[in-house]
Formats: C-alpha cells, sequence, structure tokens
C-alpha cells in the first residue's frame, strides 16, 4: 500500500512514470536552447537602454520543468528529489541572474552570459540524461557492482 494513496490518485503515475526521464530530458535540452535565444534576446534589449524582461519561451520551460521534477518525484522519491533540488537551484539563479542583467542594462553595462544558471542547467542536463538514458550504462555499471 502506498502511503500517498488518500491523497493524491496515483493510479495513473504508474502510467506515465516510466515516460517521465525522457521527458525531463527533452525539457533540459530544450531549457538550455531557450536559454541561448532568451540571452540573445537580453543582449538585444540591453543595447537599446530599456530593462531586461523575461524571455516567455524561456519561462514555459522552466515551469515544465519544474512541474516535470515534481512528478517524478512522486515516481521516484529519491532520485526525483536529488533532481527538484538541482532544478529549484538552476530556478533561483535564473532569478538573480536576470535582475543582474537589469543591473548592468540600466548602467549601461556589456550584457554577460548568465553562467550559473547555464552551470546549473548543464548540471540538470547530467542528472536527467543519467536517468534517461540510464540503460546504455547499466551493463557497464552492474559489472563494478559487488555482489
Amino acid at each position: 500500500m502506498d502511503p500517498l494513496q488518500f491523497l493524491v490518485p496515483l493510479g495513473w503515475l504508474s502510467e506515465v512514470g516510466p515516460m517521465l526521464p525522457y521527458a525531463i530530458l527533452v525539457m533540459a535540452v530544450a531549457n538550455l536552447a531557450t536559454r541561448h535565444i532568451a540571452h540573445r534576446h537580453h543582449v538585444d534589449q540591453g543595447s537599446d537602454g530599456d530593462s531586461v524582461e523575461p524571455y516567455t519561451p524561456h519561462a514555459f520551460t522552466n515551469i515544465g520543468l519544474m512541474l516535470l521534477t515534481f512528478l517524478f518525484v512522486l515516481d521516484a522519491p529519491v532520485s526525483g528529489t536529488i533532481l527538484a533540488v538541482i532544478v529549484i537551484t538552476m530556478l533561483i539563479a535564473d532569478l538573480f541572474e536576470l535582475e543582474a542583467r537589469n543591473v548592468e542594462a540600466r548602467n549601461d553595462m556589456s550584457i554577460e552570459a548568465p553562467k550559473s544558471s547555464i552551470a546549473a542547467s548543464l548540471l540538470v542536463l547530467v542528472f536527467a540524461s543519467y536517468y534517461a538514458l540510464w540503460f546504455l550504462v547499466s551493463g557497464i555499471w552492474n559489472q563494478f557492482v559487488i555482489a
């Protein structure tokens, strides 16, 4: 008996659960792509002297990645929690980087790349690919496990 079965109906999660790592991997790759486009968008906004506004597709991938990760927490609690901590760190880094871009735009400085959020999103990509592509390394990995 699952202790959460009375709080949340989890029957549908058993059907969707095995596909969640792949969805998270796709969303992590999309997040990196929108992060690159958002940076170009921010550079264009900053060169005009305007304040830097959040890029809507990037915000969509951030929220989608967060929601998928929270669903993964319900399906695989330990792996999902590890990934959720990294995704939340990435979201917080995004907020601080956006404010840093606003400061650079206001002070007529050159707009730098969001280094900390890029690093956090690459870490999300590494963990998402580890969970989604486990079948590629499981044979090698299991040879080193001492039974």
